[in-house]
Order: C-alpha cells, then structure tokens, then sequence
C-alpha cells in the first residue's frame, strides 16, 4: 500500500507533519510558516524543577501536538487523534488508516531513529513524522526535517512509537478526518486567532517562568548561575539552553524566524496592518538568540568563564525579552 503522496523537507517536524497533512485540503495554501503561526507556534518557557537530561526544562515553541491541534481548530477542520497501551491494537490502526488511504502524522522518540545522525540521537520523544504507506515490510516515512522520504522496519517504528520516558508518545497518531476545501477567508480568520492566542501565550501567562517575562527571568538567573551552581554545571545548563534552542526541532532562533515568515505571508491575507514590517523584529530576535548561542558556547566548552561572560550571557535574554515584548505588544494594538 503506497499513498499518493509528496515528501517536502521543512524546517520544524511538527508544523512540516501539519502543512504536509493538510496540503491537499489547502490546495498547498497551508505552508509551514502559517501552519506554525495559526498554531500559534512560537513561545519561551524555563521550569528549572523540571530536568530533561539532568538540565532545566527551556521550550522555545508550544506544547506538542498544540500547533497541530490549533491549525485544524482554526480551520474548522475535524481530527482524530488516538493513543495506545497495546502494540497490537496500535499497529492495526495505523495498517487500517494506510489501507484506506489516510496518511498519518506520528509522534515517536528520536533516540532509535536509524536515519539519525548519532550526534542527533538522544533521548526526547516529541518528534514528529508520517507514515504514508508499506512496501515489502517496509513503512514509508516522511519526516519533514529530512531532504529524502525514507523507510523504518515494522519493529523500528514501533520502537520510535512506543519511546519509554518523558513525553512518551504512546503510539500518538493523528491526522484529519476528512478533506474538506480550504478557503481564503477560513485562512484570514484563523491568523487572526492565532496571532491573538500567541500574543496572550507570550504577554500575559501569570508568573516568570514563560513568555517574554519567561526570557527576562531566565536572563537574570543566568547571572546567578555561576555563583550558585559552580561553573561546571552552570556551563552544562547553558550547554541545556542551547540544545533546546538550536537543536531540538528548530530551536529558538528559528522559530523566531519562521514567525517572521508567518507574518509575511499573513501580510498578503491581511494587507495593511503592518505585517510584514513587524516580521522584522522577529528576525532581529531570531539573529540574537543565534548570537547567545554562540557566547553560551564559548563558556560551556572552557573558552569563557568569568563572572562577566555570565553577566554579558545573562544580558542577551534580558534584551531579546524586550525585543519580543516589542514586538508582541505592537501585535495586540491591531484593530482587526
């Protein structure tokens, strides 16, 4: 069973999953960079009671599956999403999807995806694909952060699908219910919904642990960390800042990036607010996340170390934080 399908590489896997699923719906209008906006995609959180890989808990996009949910929502879109506790019955409802034609998104565990490469593989299992059919006992996989569709054995896509851990996906499959015509103005309302919701998510979420507040807070304790960590792990928290930046999905500078294109194609749906002029400030705060990273580096590998390298490190966030706040806040001014 092979699907009509068409492999296209983006630049985050769960809003690639999304415009993929939904390209046929959308005549191909749904790209990446609105999928990842109408999700209201972009976002900051630190949780330092929670540890991934013995360091803090930083997100720099939404929750997974919540760009995908929302997408759909906006569009008036009906899904079905499951989960699983038995293989067996996971592994029968994803033949049944195939067999009827249905491609599906899955969230899996990256650490046993073979077509990783080994520097990639650790353990995080929010990663996303489709599956869009099987040849030979071979399923064939569409990972939207890869160049070329690919293939996994029945047992290495179970293995990815029921990943043991934090997030553990549980066999997580998902995908729309039907093909319904996207229209021009479903699209034009549901940016507006999404803008309004990731303004809300990075203004006004109570307390310092998310949104830009989420940024500026992180940028203080920062200047604390060397003190009251000691410099190793304080470098290995900044190695955690980096990785959940620059590497899990896209990371935090090219989020920034991709909500910038967001806004530039919003601009051609809702000409006149100033869209594209604002998707510019994202892309500054794209280019200094990308500058942080850099420095953060340089301490957690032993090139820098001092009190002030912790101070500058710290000062970064502090100034992206405004950066965004900027930038959100002239959002929530426009009078749609």
């Amino acid at each position: 069973m092979k699907i009509e399908f068409e492999h296209r590489q983006a630049a985050h896997c769960e809003s690639g999953v999304t415009s993929n699923l939904l390209r046929v719906s959308s005549n191909g209008k749904i790209t990446e960079p609105l999928a990842f906006g109408i999700g209201a995609g972009l976002f900051f959180a630190h949780i330092p009671f929670i540890k991934i890989n013995n360091g803090p808990a930083i997100a720099f996009r939404t929750l997974p599956g919540h760009i995908f949910n929302r997408t759909c929502k906006s569009l008036n879109i009906p899904i079905i999403r499951k989960k699983f506790f038995s293989k067996e019955k996971a592994e029968l409802f994803l033949q049944e999807c195939l067999d009827n034609g249905k491609p599906v998104g899955c969230q899996v565990g990256v650490y046993y995806l073979p077509y990783f490469p080994k520097e990639y593989r650790f353990h995080f299992n929010a990663h996303n694909l489709i599956v869009y059919g099987h040849e030979d006992d071979k399923y064939l996989i569409s990972d939207p952060i890869m160049e070329n569709a690919t293939t996994l054995g029945h047992y290495e896509l179970e293995r990815v699908r029921f990943a043991k851990g934090a997030l553990a996906p549980k066999g997580h499959i998902y995908f729309p219910k039907a093909e319904a015509e996207i229209t021009d103005d479903q699209i034009r309302l549901a940016i507006k919904k999404g803008i309004k919701k990731n303004v809300y998510n990075m203004l006004s979420i109570p307390g310092s642990f998310a949104g830009v507040s989420g940024i500026k807070n992180t940028g203080i304790k920062i200047k604390k960390w060397r003190d009251k960590l000691g410099l190793e792990k304080a470098g290995l928290y900044l190695a955690q800042l980096v990785r959940m930046q620059e590497e899990i999905g896209t990371g935090g500078g090219g989020f920034r990036y991709i909500y910038g294109a967001f806004l530039q194609e919003a601009d051609v749906y809702l000409p006149g607010n100033q869209l594209a002029d604002i998707s510019g400030i994202f892309t500054k705060a794209g280019d200094m996340w990308r500058t942080s990273a850099v420095h953060a580096a340089g301490i957690f590998k032993g090139r820098l170390g001092s009190q002030q390298d912790f101070n500058t490190m710290g000062d970064y966030l502090i100034e992206i934080a405004e950066v965004e706040k900027k930038a959100f806040e002239t959002l929530k001014k426009i009078k749609w």
